[in-house]
């Protein structure tokens, strides 16, 4: 245990510097192990303007894209395990109406799997928040849009359409939907992590979904949870010690990805010094949760790096692999 504590004070020093160094607002550092030994650490500020707030080991965060994984990929999964999808299916299957108008086309031949590994030719990003914010619209736009195909990239259309799917199979929008143990929607903003401040919606946002397009959606497939460092090593300590359907998350759909998930590659964010077998995933507020299987541990980097701005390098990239790398050193 003392050599953990070691190497997670490291990591925390890493984290502190970037506060320090004016490159990030504030950030939250945890880990996790199998058998339930834990530590969490929290340094600078929650929200810079208007207002300074500090940053609390229970700050909830935005946790953008971790909501493909924690919410998206896990619903998705266990209606296939329970026969409710085919995973081999195309979309079509649950949404007759995609595409509709050319049964011949190449959408209609999308599969849920093709979507949970980012292996489709949808676009890597679109604005469709600038097409309005009438969110029934919005929904057909997606399904009726005439989308030009490109190499397969990591997009948020493979998830908005996932969670096309999943609302029309539940009934309900997404919005409605249990957010799962530890998360939510939305967060009370005194105890949220700021974002950015918005252009387009003329505010600094604390407690609602940064992500655009979400927004204008009114909650998606991709992006729109919430969630402290605590409901994550928690998500993550159940997957330590699951099996069954869980082992698709660790199964490879290509080089780099699983079902759902990033798995190790060259470059990637969890860092060099992961086993193999480890999986992980980073959302664009300045989030991420890494969980590695054979060295029986997890851990979730949380940070606030677009506050009050996206435009701006704050060294993400770097920060992550020198954290995960300083975790998992031997």
């Amino acid at each position: 245990m003392s050599r953990a504590i070691a190497q997670f004070d490291a990591a925390f020093a890493i984290l502190s510097a970037s506060v320090e160094a004016g490159r990030i607002p504030g950030g939250v550092l945890g880990v996790v192990t199998a058998d339930g030994n834990r530590m969490v650490r929290a340094v600078g500020s929650a929200q810079l303007v208007p207002e300074r707030r500090s940053m609390r080991e229970d700050t909830w965060f935005d946790l953008a894209s971790l909501t493909k994984v924690l919410f998206t990929t896990e619903r998705t999964l266990a209606l296939a395990e329970a026969g409710h999808i085919d995973l081999d299916a195309p979309l079509t299957s649950v949404l007759p109406d995609f595409r509709q108008y050319n049964a011949d086309n190449w959408e209609r031949k999308v599969t849920f799997r093709h979507c949970l590994g980012h292996q489709t030719p949808f676009p890597a990003v679109f604005p469709l928040y600038t097409y309005g914010r009438d969110p029934d619209l919005l929904r057909t736009f997606v399904l009726q849009h005439e989308w030009t195909a490109g190499p397969s990239v990591y997009s948020d259309i493979n998830f908005i359409l996932l969670g096309l799917a999943l609302e029309r199979l539940e009934g309900q929008w997404i919005r409605a939907m249990d957010a799962g143990p530890g998360f939510a929607w939305s967060a009370d903003p005194p105890d949220t992590a700021a974002t950015e401040d918005c252009y387009w919606r003329h505010r600094v946002l604390v407690g609602e979904v940064h992500d655009d397009n979400c927004s204008a959606l009114q909650g998606a497939g991709h992006a729109g949870l919430f969630g402290t460092a605590d409901g994550l090593l928690d998500f993550a300590m159940g997957k330590l010690a699951s099996a069954g359907p869980d082992a698709l998350i660790r199964k490879p759909l290509s080089a780099r990805r699983t079902h759902g998930w990033e798995r190790p590659h060259e470059g990637w964010s969890g860092g060099e010094s992961c086993s193999p077998d480890a999986i992980g995933h980073t959302g664009f507020t300045g989030t991420g949760l890494w969980i590695d299987f054979a060295r029986g541990h997890a851990w979730t980097l949380l940070t606030n790096r677009i506050h009050p701005t996206r435009h701006f390098d704050s060294g993400i990239i770097a920060l992550r692999r020198a954290v995960g790398d300083l975790i998992n050193a031997d």
